[in-house]
């Protein structure tokens, strides 16, 4: 692990960490009893195997 030799300044660490962006999930379009839904990969096979219900959302 990365260990600086420095202390940071409060100003630049903040100003660091406000460049951080979260992307949207890639959505899939999937059938689910017929309708066309709009999900993450990641929960697709879940959908698709019954263990997530979308009716709850």
């Amino acid at each position: 692990m990365a260990v600086p030799k420095r202390r940071m300044s409060r100003a630049n660490s903040r100003s660091r960490r406000s460049q951080w962006k979260a992307d949207n999930p890639a959505l899939q379009e999937v059938k689910v009893n017929g309708v066309p839904q709009r999900l993450p990969r990641r929960l697709v096979k879940a959908v698709q195997a019954g263990i997530l219900d979308l009716d709850r959302r």
